[in-house]
């Protein structure tokens, strides 16, 4: 079984040498930013400049490593929603999410940051982006404990380093209230 630091290593590489343009997200930005918590995916927030540039890369992929639906990658292009790639070895799957054309996605990934995950260097998301995004799913799933605590672990580990008046500002502008105070009241266990 290959380790995930050798499957995000190569389809990190593989989408910059296709100039597409992506950053962590979810569970393993989460994790790097609060508590660590299991998962068989790898969110990938992408943006490429064209679907031309989008189909060369999943074009790219070398078919007997990789599962990718091009059909699926236009459909998610159009509607700015997700896709998969699926590494045949091991059987992790990247969800492919084409950033959204509206403020707080173009901000969460303008202000994306390098650093190293598992040895390989990505972007990733940044914490107060990656509690927004969380409480926007929470909100989108009807409240999901899952990505209160996954918020609630991020504030835990980054309390006095936190932009909160940044993540404010998002939660007011995004209606995310509700979510934001049960978040701060969501245990971490």
């Amino acid at each position: 079984m290959t380790g995930v630091d050798v499957i995000l290593r190569r389809f990190a590489e593989h989408l910059d040498s296709t100039a597409i343009p992506f950053m962590v997200a979810g569970s393993f930005a989460s994790s790097v930013h609060g508590l660590p918590r299991t998962t068989q995916d790898i969110d990938l927030v992408i943006d490429p400049p064209s679907f031309d540039a989008l189909a060369c890369a999943v074009n790219a992929l070398e078919r007997a490593a990789y599962y990718a639906d091009l059909g699926a990658a236009h459909d998610a292009f159009l509607r700015r929603s997700m896709f998969n790639v699926i590494d045949m070895s091991s059987g992790w799957k990247f969800d492919l999410i084409l950033r959204k054309n509206r403020p707080f996605s173009v901000s969460e990934f303008k202000r994306r940051t390098t650093t190293s995950l598992l040895g390989v260097p990505v972007c990733i998301a940044t914490a107060e982006d990656t509690i927004v995004a969380k409480l926007e799913w929470s909100k989108d799933s009807g409240g999901s404990e899952r990505q209160r605590r996954d918020v609630a672990g991020i504030l835990a580990m980054n309390d006095a380093s936190l932009d909160i008046d940044y993540i404010e500002r998002w939660v007011k502008s995004l209606g995310l209230a509700e979510e934001w105070l049960a978040a701060l009241s969501a245990p971490l266990d």
